[in-house]
C-alpha cells in the first residue's frame, strides 16, 4: 500500500505546486472514515480509494481530483456526509465527490434501474466535469483488478457485463485506450472464460514456438525507414485476448486463421513524417487491401489520430503498423487526460465533447432511465464511418449508420422531417448503410413525421429515442380518442349522460391532473370504463349484457394481453419459422405467405426467398417485437466438423451448457476415421446468444469449423 509521503512526493513530481495539504487532510479523513472496514480480499477497504488515486497519478491529474479519488467512498460506504466533505476540502471536490458517488439511498424496482438512474446521475455530473468520468473509470478498473475475490459469479458476471457495454466504451470515448484495453480485457476473462484461457495458451504457445519475432521486425522496419531519412521510434506489442477474441467473432474465422496478432507502431516528429513513413512501407512491402485507414485527416470524436495500415512484412509476416507522431501517441494512450491542465484557469468543461452533448440529447428524449441506458449502449458501443454534409461539415456514425442517422446527428428537427437523401448527388433509399467519405444531402418537408418502421433500421442511440419519441406521443393521441370513445359508448350503454365536467372528478382517484389524462389512461387499458362509472356512480347498477357482446369482450380482452413476437402482422395470423435458415430474435426478417400455413417467416439472407422472388405480393415487412421477442426460447441450429475421437461430443455438450443453452437435437451426418460432420437444434434466446455459442465452440481445439445451419 502506498504511503501518504509517497503519494505526495508522486503528486509534487509532476505538479510542484500542487496542495500538499488538501492531500494529506484528504488521506487522513479517508483512512480514519474507512476504519476496519475490509474488502472482499481481505485487505483494509482503504486500500481500494488509495488505489485509485495512484491510477489517476499516473494520468498527472490535478490535486482535486486525486483528494476526490482518497474521498470517493466515504459519502457511500461510511457515516461521512457531502456537506461535511464540502466544509472540510471545499466546494470543487465535494461536487467531484458526490457526482462518482452511487444512488445507494433510493430504492428502485431492478438491478437494471439502478444501474441505468446511476449512469444517468454519471453523465449529467461528467458533463460538467470530465474529471467525475475519469475518476469513475479508475475507480471501476481498480474493481475489476480484484473483481476475483468476489465469491458471488452472478454479480461478477453482472460487473463484467456492465464493463463491457458502459464502462470500456466510454474510456474509448475519451481516449483512455490503454485503460480500455484493460477493462475489456478483465471483463472478456469473467465473461467467456473459457475462450479467454484458451486464447492466453495459443498465445503462450507461439511465443514458446516462434522465439522472439518482435525484435527482427522492428529492427528491419526502423532501417528501411532510416535508410529514407526518417527519424522514427518503432515498438510492438501483442493485441489483447479479447481483441484477437472480438476478431475472431467478427471475421467468422479461427484463431489459426488470424496472421495478424501483433501490432506495430512508428513515432515520428511531424505529420509530413507521418505520411512519408507511409510511402515507404507502402513501397517496400506489399499491402493488405482494404485495412488502411487515415485517422490524422479525420480524427475520431475522442481527438486520437494515427495512419494505419497492414502490409506482408518481414520475413512475410502479415502485420499491422500504427503510425503517428508523439504528441498523437500521447493523446491515443492517454485521450482527455493528456491535455489535463492543473494550472488554474483550465477549463474543465465537458460540453466540448460533441459524444457528451450526443448522449444529453439522448437523455432528454428517452422516457426513463432504462430507455436511455439501452440507447447510450447503441450509441457508444460501434465502430465508426466518416460522411460529410454538402457544405463539408464532418459528421462521425457508428459502422451501419444509415441516412436517418445522419439527419438526426445534424439535428433533430432534420430527422424529424427528413423525406429522402441524395448519397455522392444520387437518390438513395433512407435504409442504404452509408460509408466512409459519403457526401449525405439530406431531404426535408415541413409536413414530414417519423416513421416507425425507421426504428427497424436505425443504429445510434439519438435517433432511436427521437423516433420512439414521437411514436409515443403518437399514441398518447390515439389512446385519448379511444378513451373519449370508450367512455361515450359505456355512458350510452349505461343510459347516462355524458358530460366531461362530471368525468374530471374521477381524476384524482384514478391518479391523474387532466381529462385528457384520464381519457388516455382509459384508451390504455389501465383502467376500465366499469371502474370510471362504479366511482362517479356508486349507487349506479350496471345494465346486463348479452352473451354475445360479453364474448367480444372477453376476446378483445385476451387479444390485448398477448404481445406477438413478430411486428407488422394481422392479430390471429398463424405464423411459421422457415426450417431451412431457423431466424432467431437479432436477424433481419422477412415474412412469407403460404397458403394454408399462415406466415413463414424467412432470414432476410435466406437463399429460399428466390422461389418467390415472381410472387412479391406475398412478401410481407416484418420485424421482432421488442417486447417479447426473449420471453420464450427460438430453434437455431448448427453445423460442425469436429476430431473422431474419445471425449469430443462430451466436450461439445459442455461447451453448450456454459452458454446457457439447451440441445434439442444432435445429429451426426457424416463420420471418418478422421472427423465428424454433425448438426445441433439448440434453444436460444437471440442472435448474439447464439453467436456466442458458436464462438465458444470455435474456442475448442476439438472443433475444426462451426457454421450457422
Amino acid at each position: 500500500m502506498i504511503r501518504q509521503y509517497e503519494l505526495v512526493e508522486a503528486v509534487k513530481a509532476y505538479d510542484p505546486d500542487a496542495d500538499e495539504d488538501l492531500l494529506n487532510r484528504a488521506y487522513i479523513f479517508a483512512m480514519k472514515a474507512h476504519g476496519t472496514q475490509k474488502r472482499a480480499s481481505g485487505d483494509p477497504y482503504f486500500t481500494h480509494p488509495l488505489e485509485v488515486a495512484g491510477i489517476l497519478v499516473g494520468m498527472r491529474l490535478d490535486v482535486a481530483t486525486i483528494a476526490t479519488a482518497l474521498l470517493h467512498d466515504t459519502v457511500e460506504d461510511t457515516i461521512a456526509t457531502i456537506d461535511e466533505v464540502e466544509k472540510l476540502f471545499g466546494k470543487e471536490v465535494a461536487f467531484l465527490v458526490d457526482g462518482v458517488t452511487k444512488l445507494s439511498q433510493i430504492e428502485f424496482q431492478s438491478d437494471k434501474a439502478k444501474q441505468a438512474e446511476n449512469f444517468r446521475k454519471l453523465l449529467i455530473a461528467m458533463s460538467s466535469d470530465i474529471r467525475v468520468l475519469l475518476i469513475k473509470l479508475a475507480d471501476r478498473l481498480h474493481n475489476m483488478r480484484t473483481l476475483h475475490f468476489l465469491d458471488s459469479e452472478e454479480k461478477r458476471l453482472r460487473v463484467s457485463q456492465e464493463t463491457m457495454e458502459i464502462y470500456a466504451p466510454l474510456a474509448e470515448r475519451i481516449g483512455l485506450h490503454e485503460v480500455k484495453d484493460e477493462l475489456q480485457n478483465l471483463a472478456f476473462a469473467q465473461l467467456h472464460m473459457d475462450a479467454y484461457h484458451s486464447i492466453v495458451a495459443r498465445l503462450n504457445f507461439l511465443r514458446e514456438q516462434g522465439g522472439d519475432l518482435l525484435k527482427p521486425i522492428i529492427e528491419e522496419l526502423k532501417q528501411v525507414l532510416d535508410e529514407h531519412g526518417i527519424k522514427a521510434v518503432v515498438a510492438g506489442r501483442e493485441k489483447m485476448p479479447y481483441s484477437i477474441w472480438r476478431k475472431m467473432q467478427e471475421k467468422n474465422i479461427t484463431f489459426e486463421q488470424l496472421s495478424d496478432i501483433i501490432a506495430f507502431r512508428v513515432l515520428v516528429e511531424t505529420i509530413p513524417d507521418c505520411y512519408r513513413s507511409l510511402g515507404v512501407i507502402h513501397s517496400t512491402y506489399s499491402v493488405v487491401p482494404g485495412r488502411f485507414k487515415d485517422y490524422i485527416s479525420t480524427p475520431k470524436q475522442n481527438n486520437y489520430q494515427s495512419i494505419h495500415t497492414a502490409v506482408i512484412g518481414p520475413n512475410q509476416h502479415r502485420i499491422e503498423i500504427q503510425i503517428r507522431t508523439k504528441e498523437m501517441d500521447e493523446i491515443a494512450e492517454l485521450g482527455v487526460a493528456a491535455h489535463w491542465q492543473y494550472k488554474q484557469g483550465a477549463s474543465h468543461d465537458g460540453h466540448q465533447y460533441r459524444w457528451l452533448r450526443g448522449l444529453l440529447d439522448i437523455l432528454e428524449t428517452a422516457e426513463g432511465p432504462e430507455e436511455f441506458l439501452e440507447h447510450t449502449k447503441l450509441e457508444m458501443f460501434q465502430d465508426q464511418v466518416f460522411c460529410f454534409t454538402p457544405k463539408g461539415d464532418l459528421i462521425t456514425l457508428p459502422r451501419g449508420a444509415t441516412p436517418i442517422d445522419f439527419a438526426y446527428a445534424v439535428h433533430s428537427s432534420v430527422g424529424d422531417h427528413c423525406t429522402g437523401v441524395r448519397i455522392n448527388g444520387r437518390m438513395m433509399p433512407l435504409r442504404t448503410e452509408l460509408e466512409n467519405g459519403d457526401q449525405v444531402e439530406i431531404i426535408t418537408s415541413k409536413t414530414q413525421h417519423p416513421s416507425p418502421t425507421w426504428e427497424r433500421f436505425v443504429v445510434t442511440g439519438k435517433a432511436r429515442a427521437s423516433i420512439r419519441r414521437f411514436v409515443r406521443q403518437q399514441m398518447h393521441q390515439q389512446f385519448v380518442g379511444l378513451g373519449k370513445t370508450l367512455v361515450q359508448r359505456a355512458f350510452r350503454q349505461e343510459h347516462l349522460d355524458f358530460n366531461e365536467k362530471t368525468i374530471e372528478k374521477a381524476a384524482e382517484s384514478f391518479g391523474v391532473k387532466t381529462l385528457e389524462e384520464m381519457y388516455a389512461y382509459l384508451g390504455e387499458g389501465l383502467k376500465t370504463t366499469s371502474e370510471l362509472i362504479r366511482t362517479l356512480y356508486p349507487e349506479h347498477k350496471a345494465q346486463p349484457h348479452t352473451k354475445k357482446e360479453l364474448t367480444k369482450q372477453q376476446a378483445s380482452k385476451k387479444h390485448k394481453q398477448e404481445t406477438l413476437a413478430i411486428a407488422g402482422l394481422i392479430p390471429g395470423m398463424a405464423v411459421h419459422y422457415a426450417g431451412c435458415c431457423h431466424p432467431v430474435p437479432g436477424d433481419h426478417i422477412i415474412g412469407i405467405v403460404t397458403t394454408g400455413k399462415g406466415v413463414t417467416i424467412h432470414t432476410s439472407d435466406c437463399e429460399s426467398l428466390e422461389n418467390f422472388m415472381d410472387t412479391p405480393e406475398r412478401w410481407i415487412d416484418v420485424s421482432w417485437n421488442e417486447t417479447s421477442m426473449e420471453k420464450t426460447p427460438h430453434m437455431a441450429r448448427v453445423s460442425l466438423v469436429v476430431v473422431h475421437q474419445a471425449g469430443t461430443i462430451a466436450a461439445i455438450t459442455t461447451i453448450i451448457a456454459r452458454e446457457n443453452a439447451n440441445i434439442l437435437n444432435f445429429k451426426i451426418k457424416n463420420r471418418t476415421p478422421e472427423f465428424y460432420e454433425m448438426s445441433i437444434d439448440l434453444d436460444v434466446k437471440n442472435l448474439d446468444h447464439l453467436m456466442s455459442i458458436i464462438a465458444a465452440l470455435r474456442m475448442s481445439q476439438r472443433v475444426l469449423s462451426v457454421e450457422r445451419g
